[in-house]
């Protein structure tokens, strides 16, 4: 598993509203090609002779987290699932019920979809036990059980770096609404681990990106896995 060189947040900020990706200039109307891959973000190494390219990217690193429900959710149990994930607090007073609105309306277009799930994870873990999580996810609508869209805490040190890691960020800032700036990034991560994209959910543009891009990863997940190659919508 190769280490990711985590930046400072302002460069994250950039980073997640850079807009990179295959169809990131398409017109509203237009479908990405069949033979479209997105990219792989993070650092990557030459491929040895016969290796897989895809080795060579970064993954995201272990992780052990528990849900609203108090299940366990690491990587081994999202290995071969797409997922979606953010960084969020129940209390914030600024981005975050945007940020969840956006997530919401994916969730309502792709949450059905088989091996997709939904990762939201709490960067305030001290007030967001199980319990807040649980509430916060029922006025959402999505609480019910067996909902693919799942909200999670760890420690605040590891809610922090995990957050680095998919090229977001979090950290305390007493000016901040709700004393922690984070970012309104979308990361998306394929059924390898691999951060394939980055959507800043404040801009309408970003997250219709990401519902077009999000059927091109399926797409190339499910041809991988020797799977009919037709997305769930």
């Amino acid at each position: 598993m190769m280490r990711l060189k985590f930046l400072p947040l302002a460069a994250l900020l950039a980073l997640a509203g850079c807009g990179t990706g295959p169809t990131a200039d398409m017109g509203s109307d237009a479908q990405p090609d069949a033979s479209t891959t997105l990219p792989y973000i993070g650092n990557s190494e030459p491929a040895a002779p016969g290796q897989d390219s895809a080795a060579t990217h970064a993954t995201v690193p272990a992780f052990r987290l528990h849900d609203q429900d108090g299940q366990l959710v690491t990587n081994q149990s999202l290995a071969g699932k797409v997922y979606l994930t953010d960084f969020f607090f129940a209390t914030c007073p600024g981005i975050c019920p945007k940020m969840q609105s956006e997530m919401l309306k994916v969730y309502k277009q792709y949450g059905t979809t088989p091996n997709l799930r939904f990762i939201s994870q709490t960067i305030d873990p001290e007030h967001d036990s199980l319990a807040v999580l649980r509430d916060y996810a029922r006025r959402l609508g999505v609480g019910t059980p067996g909902s693919s869209w799942r909200f999670v805490r760890a420690s605040r040190d590891t809610a922090y770096a995990l957050a680095a890691a998919y090229f977001t960020g979090a950290m305390p800032d007493a000016k901040a609404p709700g004393g922690i700036a984070h970012s309104g990034t979308f990361a998306l991560v394929d059924d390898q681990g691999h951060v394939r994209g980055l959507y800043d959910s404040l801009n309408p543009q970003e997250v219709t990106r990401l519902q077009k891009e999000l059927p091109v990863l399926l797409a190339e997940v499910k041809t991988r896995q020797g799977q009919p190659a037709t997305a769930q919508r």
